[in-house]
């Protein structure tokens, strides 16, 4: 880990605030749910990579990398994530990837933002209207989310499968912005985080069926 000074665009945010900044260089200081992980390079840079256990590797799991060190309420997270379909995966994944934010209780209860990066450029209409996904655990999977309200926690953005892809993600009170690879406007919008105003740790997560690299995370 290591201190730096970067921008930011939230609102009430100062450019030059402290942030702090994880190199993601080594696995100590991660809490592990349903996944190992490793420290490989990944198209040029280093990254911590989750690998399902074994004989798990098609299995309906989520993997998680819980940063142990973080305690998080309001501010801005920004990484770089990587997520693809595993080989021999079925078609209908999508190379899920994410970060989770105000984790508690070992991942039982947390907020967070997800690519579907197969999705980002399908000639489907539909499919790209599902590229990016906001969810709350424990009450509010994606699916109900989708039933409830359809188009409103889901919605597009231009991803390209196995790409780097940099997530910003600024969070106040209850409410919260996505934004991908620096756009000006953020791809998804909530206004009524579903766990409340809490406050837990940073994580990072991939279905058991994906890919999923993670670089370059800085919390301010």
């Amino acid at each position: 880990m290591a201190m730096a000074v970067i921008g930011g665009r939230a609102g009430g945010q100062k450019e030059n605030s402290a942030a702090r900044t994880f190199r993601l260089d080594s696995v100590d200081g991660v809490e592990l749910v349903n996944a190992k992980a490793e420290v490989s390079n990944y198209r040029g840079r280093s990254a911590v990579h989750l690998v399902p256990l074994r004989g798990r590797e098609s299995s309906d799991e989520t993997m998680m990398a819980i940063l142990t060190d973080t305690d998080f309420a309001d501010g801005t997270i920004e990484a770089e994530v990587a997520g693809a379909p595993r080989a021999g995966a079925a078609p209908d994944n999508r190379g899920f990837i994410g970060i989770l934010f105000r984790v508690q209780g070992h991942g039982s209860r947390d907020e967070d933002f997800y690519l579907r990066p197969t999705n980002g450029r399908s000639d489907d209409q539909l499919r790209r209207n599902h590229a990016v996904q906001y969810e709350s655990a424990p009450n509010f999977p994606w699916y109900r989310l989708r039933k409830e309200n359809p188009g409103v926690y889901e919605s597009y953005a231009d991803l390209e499968a196995g790409a780097w892809t940099k997530m910003e993600i600024v969070v106040s009170g209850t409410h919260a912005r996505l934004y991908v690879n620096d756009a000006e406007q953020p791809c998804l919008i909530v206004n009524d985080l579903k766990n409340g105003e809490t406050h837990g740790q940073i994580g990072f997560w991939a279905h058991a069926t994906t890919e999923g690299y993670f670089s370059n995370l800085t919390v301010k």
